[in-house]
């Protein structure tokens, strides 16, 4: 079976695309819509987008034009992370799912435990805010699942705790070298599924000599040990890029890492900075 056929399923029944298209740091406009546009023709079906990243308008109209039906693609956004409030969760969905043209959303995310701007502050009575509302918005049907990015241990158990309802998803900085295992063997023993954002580590990954050896090894490519070893640590990978070429590659991996050679990747630290990137 070819990778854009495979999916994850969620605890709550919802099957999701196994890898997705990122769109962070894409630009609003062209850029944004012909990387999805790229992106859908290739195969994807899965699209990450988020209101801070300020291209939702650009997706929608790349999926617009797709003509894939929408029961087909699955669409990821994100609330923004200095959003802590009932009614602000509930304001910025309306105004993602607006931006995106849609009448549902198939994930949605809080963006991070803390805003941007002060990483590290304590929110944990705003989280479990937000949470709540995007709890109602999932029960009214207007979110398929729901979940977080960036969370630790400590601030899931907080809004799981308040709420009795865990989150389907966290999405998390990921790569060979950085698999932060602790927070990874927490969250699947417990159902939720990891996302690896930046499985390239933002492109310091590729140019390293020892996944240089390990690509050569299966006639294939960095970036493609990259997304296989996500995979194969069952964590959904979301690839990104801007050049043609690469989005479709990068959807082109029907290979399998022994598990030799995935212990020795997992074995691997410190290949690229594992500092947190304003995401």
């Amino acid at each position: 079976m070819k990778v854009k056929d495979l999916d994850f399923t969620l605890y709550n029944g919802i099957k999701i695309p196994a890898v997705g298209f990122g769109t962070w740091q894409v630009k609003d406009g062209d850029e944004a819509y012909n990387s999805v546009k790229w992106a859908l023709e290739a195969g994807y079906r899965h699209i990450d987008t988020a209101y801070v990243y300020e291209n939702e308008d650009s997706v929608c109209k790349a999926i617009k034009d797709s003509k894939i039906k929408r029961e087909e693609l699955f669409i990821t956004t994100k609330l923004p992370s200095d959003i802590k409030t009932y009614d602000g969760a509930i304001e910025y969905f309306n105004k993602s799912l607006e931006l995106l043209g849609l009448d549902y959303i198939d994930l949605y995310l809080i963006h991070a435990p803390w805003p941007w701007s002060n990483v590290g502050q304590n929110c944990d009575e705003g989280n479990i805010l937000a949470w709540k509302a995007m709890i109602d918005l999932y029960n009214e049907g207007k979110i398929r699942s729901i979940g977080v990015s960036n969370f630790s241990i400590k601030d899931i158990e907080n809004i799981v705790k308040a709420t009795n309802f865990k989150p389907m998803v966290n999405q998390i900085r990921y790569f060979i070298g950085n698999t932060q295992k602790a927070l990874t063997k927490y969250c699947q023993d417990n159902d939720i599924l990891i996302e690896a954002y930046s499985p390239f580590a933002t492109g310091e990954l590729l140019d390293n000599t020892k996944l240089k050896e390990m690509a050569d090894k299966y006639n294939t490519t960095i970036p493609k040990i990259c997304l296989r070893f996500c995979l194969q640590n069952d964590t959904l990978p979301l690839p990104k890029s801007v050049h043609k070429e690469r989005i479709y590659d990068n959807l082109e991996f029907n290979f399998i890492i022994s598990d030799e050679d995935m212990a020795y990747l997992n074995s691997l630290d410190k290949l690229a900075s594992t500092r947190l990137l304003r995401y």
